[in-house]
């Protein structure tokens, strides 16, 4: 199956570089990038759309929704949660550590990014087992960085320059992992 994982427009706190403090929706610029997006994705045949349950991912769910097709939320897909950091600085943490998967240290009440991974892994792992051609997926910049590590492994377990940008899209090929 083809997975197309896209992260949600621009939002403020995007633009002034802080951790989302609330639920934000798109901001203009985000709301531009969503209906490019949907320009470039129009001859992508997906079956469905399963987009995080936070406002600005469903936004550009159905800016982007060129088919009109379905779309199913899963809070599996919400971005890693911030605890005491929503609304911090960016830089107020050692931002490589912070995304380091082999890390154990705890920022503040944030979720571990080991949990975060899990949370999308079984996500995927459950997909996996859908009937699905073409899976259109809106979410986060943290899930993306998850997607990241179940299709090309943790590596050296860095993961903060390997998610995706304001409405940007990967695809990925979904298939049956071996029994071991």
């Amino acid at each position: 199956m083809k997975v197309y994982m896209v992260r949600h427009g621009e939002v403020d706190d995007n633009l002034l570089g802080l951790y989302n403090l609330a639920d934000d929706s798109l901001n203009e610029h985000g709301i531009e990038q969503a209906i490019q997006l949907r320009e470039k994705i129009k001859t992508i045949n997906y079956d469905i759309v399963i987009s995080s349950p936070l406002l600005r991912a469903i936004q550009t769910a159905s800016l982007i929704n060129v088919g009109r097709k379905k779309i199913i939320l899963d809070s599996r897909l919400r971005e890693r949660e911030l605890g005491s950091l929503g609304g911090q600085p960016l830089d107020s943490v050692d931002r490589e550590d912070y995304w380091n998967y082999y890390s154990n240290h705890q920022y503040g009440t944030s979720e571990s990014v080991r949990s975060l991974f899990e949370r999308v892994y079984t996500f995927l792992d459950e997909l996996q087992k859908s009937d699905y051609h073409s899976v259109l997926i809106v979410a986060h910049s943290g899930v993306s960085k998850a997607f990241h590590g179940y299709f090309c492994g943790l590596k050296d377990g860095k993961f903060l320059n390997r998610g995706l940008k304001n409405c940007e899209i990967m695809e990925y090929q979904l298939t049956e992992k071996p029994i071991s």
